[in-house]
């Protein structure tokens, strides 16, 4: 565990601060959330602050104004863009049922679902654009979509300020070697995920 460490506290702060600010930035502007989640470089910011690296108030900030900045990019982009890129959504989108949840919830829910679609990957891609094309009002969006991020970039930002410390603890209480204790927390987040994906199937 302490080499995954190293290799993460190694990264330049600049870089990593850099890194904060533009995964957030480019999920709903570019649709990369799609692809890569943006909570994944938060959550390395969040373990560099705790190794010193980085004040963990930085990394709050930088993800906040990535966060906020993509997403009014992502509303401006499906207010004028809307109609047309919907037309041309990818198969694997319109199949999985992403697309379609992304609709339904900001047709039901306005503005809170803002605020609820950036605790999901594709929904945080997918609900600033959508919102636009929906009409939402250019200041009701905005308002949700900076409460949103408040909370997003505090929660996930702390979530990996504390990791760096409940890795160690893991490793010293239970006496487990680097390598277990690594493999140990992937299996618990590979059966977070499987529990998820049965849990999504049976909505649908």
């Amino acid at each position: 565990m302490d080499r995954v460490l190293v290799v993460l506290v190694a990264l330049p702060p600049a870089l990593v601060l850099a890194l904060v600010f533009l995964l957030p930035a480019l999920e709903a502007s570019t649709f990369l959330g799609l692809l890569v989640p943006g909570e994944v470089a938060v959550l390395v910011g969040g373990l560099v602050a705790h190794c010193g690296r980085l004040p963990l108030w930085a990394v709050i900030v930088a993800a906040l104004a990535g966060a906020a900045l993509g997403d009014q990019a992502g509303y401006l982009i499906g207010r004028r863009y809307g109609h047309r890129l919907l037309a041309r959504a990818p198969r694997r989108l319109v199949r999985s049922g992403e697309l379609r949840r992304a609709l339904d919830l900001v047709r039901r829910r306005g503005a809170v679902a803002v605020v609820i679609g950036r605790w999901a990957a594709a929904l945080r891609a997918l609900v600033p654009g959508i919102a636009g094309l929906s009409g939402l009002p250019q200041a009701t969006f905005t308002v949700a979509n900076v409460a949103g991020g408040v909370l997003w970039s505090v929660t996930v930002a702390v979530l990996g300020f504390l990791s760096g410390a409940s890795y160690r603890l893991l490793e010293r209480r239970l006496g487990l070697g680097e390598e277990t204790a690594l493999a140990l927390v992937v299996v618990l987040v590979a059966v977070r995920l499987w529990r998820h994906h049965r849990t999504a199937r049976r909505v649908r």
